[in-house]
């Protein structure tokens, strides 16, 4: 047996100091009666002795208090070992939608690929909050949520001809992951992690800076660089989600993608940037998210955000609770003075009267 809440037992004090107050106005009032007259005189005059009645009423006034701070307290009985998953972190996946993530390099394409790793690393990590960004020249996010299949099915539902300005803006991409994580209540007193997932540079903004803010803020950022310097044609994707040709730029040749020098040290740059950011590449047909599965599994092991196994007890609060109101009950059943049956008396018969023998019959 143990309590949940035990400095609620300390309220058992005013139930004691209830009953000594009851206590002394018995004694008090027994003391008036004797100052008033001899006591068999006094009593002489009562048609009931209260005090029995009102003594039970006051004890069971006391224990009904005592029991209510009891069940407060709350009682529990039993232990069980249960797995906590792992809490107080939150991640945030922002995935490229570029139509460069349409390329086979990574089989069946790298935005199928991704897509698969991302959900399996959702799946991998029970317990954990997730967020979602999903950008190309411009960012569409999804708020942070206990929900993993939610934001699996996010990105499920997104496909690359479906963002309305393409391009690849890390820029974007980690400013929305931000502002998920700083728009949050609860994020700031978790463990927060940022995944990038991207195929490309940024030409425009300075992701740097936003990914140095994140690491101020004690978030880390980790991420996956899929492609690199060898050009891949990228293909082209009708409505039906099949392949049409490949895509050809102004001059009628084929468009393809490929990271230079300057991106992956820029990708490089964000990761280091952060407490604890790395940088995986695509490799072997994988994209390498299961890479950052498991440096994030390292990650919780041990301490408050891993996954952990505690001893739960059963709350049994109502059994003295239910006792409480049993006493409050008969408390008020119970009253100064037992219930009389009052009669009315009938009338005495008329006595019959016989005339005198001297009076006189008048007619």
């Amino acid at each position: 047996m143990t309590l949940g809440s035990p400095w609620f037992l300390l309220g058992t004090l005013v139930a004691l100091l209830y009953g000594a107050i009851l206590l002394v106005a018995g004694i008090r009032g027994r003391k008036a009666r004797e100052r008033f007259g001899d006591e068999g005189r006094v009593r002489a005059l009562m048609t009931h002795d209260p005090s029995k009645r009102r003594a039970f009423r006051g004890v069971f006034l006391v224990l009904a208090t005592a029991l209510a701070f009891v069940a407060a307290a709350r009682p529990q009985y039993g232990g069980q070992k249960v797995l906590v998953p792992a809490t107080k972190v939150d991640i945030v996946i922002a995935l490229d939608f570029s139509k460069s993530m349409y390329a086979r390099d990574v089989e069946p394409s790298r935005i199928f690929r991704a897509k698969a790793e991302v959900a399996d690393l959702i799946q991998s990590l029970p317990g954990v909050r997730f967020g979602a960004v999903a950008f190309a020249g411009e960012a569409m996010s999804f708020p942070m949520t206990a929900d993993g299949a939610a934001i699996a099915q996010f990105f499920r539902g997104i496909e690359p001809n479906d963002m309305p300005v393409g391009g690849t803006s890390l820029t974007r991409a980690l400013d929305a992951a931000r502002d998920l994580l700083n728009r949050d209540p609860k994020s700031k007193d978790h463990r927060r992690f940022v995944i990038l997932v991207t195929d490309g540079e940024d030409l425009d903004g300075s992701p740097l800076s936003v990914a140095r803010s994140l690491g101020d803020d004690e978030t880390t950022v980790h991420v996956v660089q899929i492609g690199g310097r060898t050009p891949e044609r990228i293909p082209e994707i009708g409505p039906n989600g099949e392949v049409t040709g490949w895509r050809r730029d102004e001059r009628g040749e084929y468009m393809t993608t490929e990271l230079t020098a300057r991106g992956e040290a820029q990708l490089a740059s964000i990761a280091k940037a952060s407490p604890g950011g790395k940088v995986v590449r695509a490799e072997r047909g994988r994209t390498g998210i299961e890479e950052i599965s498991a440096e994030l599994k390292d990650a919780m092991k041990g301490g408050e955000y891993s996954e952990h196994y505690e001893e739960v007890f059963a709350d049994v609060y109502e059994y003295p609770l239910g006792l409480a109101i049993v006493l409050l009950l008969l408390e008020a059943l119970i009253a100064d003075a037992p219930k009389f049956r009052f009669f009315r008396n009938k009338p005495p018969p008329k006595a019959e009267t016989k005339p005198m023998p001297w009076a006189r019959r008048t007619t």
